[in-house]
């Protein structure tokens, strides 16, 4: 339990700067420390089942994870069962909700792919018995095989001898190639997801780099003056508290207002603004909305705005 406390602080401190980083990096660690210690192929009529929780369960964990870290979705879930929401709302939470999960399968399809690599996972899934393990795999391995291969395929992971030594070579072989394969592909769509949403930015290099810099002071300031308004606050209640007086008139906002800066930030050409403070304190009619107008959009290059940070290895 400790560990687990130590692993879920180390992802919540180092999400900012390294976002969906240091999951993929714990997903591969976690598939090494699992693989070698805990993963133990019963061979038996359990062990597709059993290989097959540890290559899918860890990989659905690691997903909830990452949205579970994402500062977006609880910036997009807070309120958002609030009455009349609205159909263009709903379509923008829609759109956001997907590119929240192309960010968080990044852990996941590392896990699976280290696990490809390792091959242990699939050794134990590939001898398994029906229907897991496909009948034309089996028949595959088995061919050209003594007559009792299939019955004793499953106790082969557990097996020492020649025969067995020669099943878990191919199976080995055919899992690396797979992992391969997978990583290769994930990288390719990555880079051209990448390009595209590069290429469609509505702002360019060196304004993303101003744009994080701004955002990274404005949190600094933000928690600095949240302190200092919330320490006034307190010690102005307690010293009524305590006086039995009337308390001094004090301005907090409202929550209406907080409401209004906590909504997932929506770029919009028509003004310049760097974040939902930003476009707060320069909006004409404070008492309307900011949530949204129309000509508002939400460009992948721009999801760190909200905290996260995929994708900004390049900037």
């Amino acid at each position: 339990m400790e560990s687990f406390k130590t692993v879920m602080q180390l992802g919540v401190k180092h999400q900012t700067a390294l976002g969906y980083g240091a999951l993929s990096l714990l997903a591969a660690g976690g598939e090494q420390l699992f693989s070698m210690v805990v993963f133990r192929c019963p061979c038996n009529a359990w062990s597709a089942s059993y290989s097959l929780v540890f290559l899918l369960v860890p990989a659905l964990v690691l997903l909830l994870l990452g949205f579970l870290l994402s500062t977006r979705t609880w910036r997009m879930l807070t309120g958002c069962c609030a009455p009349a929401p609205g159909v263009r709302k709903r379509r923008c939470r829609f759109r956001l909700i997907g590119l929240l999960a192309a960010s968080a399968c990044v852990a996941p399809l590392t896990w699976i792919s280290v696990a490809l690599l390792h091959a242990s996972y699939y050794e134990c899934l590939a001898t398994g018995e029906q229907p897991l393990a496909p009948a034309w795999l089996r028949e595959r391995l088995c061919q050209g095989r003594e007559a009792t291969c299939l019955q004793e395929l499953h106790l082969m992971p557990c097996l020492r001898n020649a025969a067995a030594e020669e099943v878990l070579r191919y199976l080995r072989a055919e899992s690396q190639v797979m992992g391969w394969i997978l990583i290769a592909t994930v990288m390719s769509l990555a880079l051209i997801c990448m390009c595209i949403t590069r290429c469609r930015s509505p702002v360019s290099f060196l304004q993303l780099k101003f744009w994080k810099i701004y955002l990274d002071k404005e949190k600094q300031m933000f928690e600095i003056k949240a302190k200092e308004h919330a320490a006034k606050l307190a010690e102005r209640n307690v010293q009524s508290f305590f006086e039995s007086t009337r308390p001094d008139p004090f301005h907090t906002p409202s929550i209406r207002e907080w409401q209004q800066i906590s909504s997932v930030y929506a770029f919009n050409a028509n003004g310049q603004h760097y974040s939902m403070i930003h476009k707060y304190v320069e909006a004409a009619n404070r008492h309307s909305s900011i949530k949204s107008a129309e000509g508002d959009g939400f460009p992948p290059v721009l999801m760190f705005v909200d905290g996260d940070e995929i994708g900004d290895a390049a900037i």
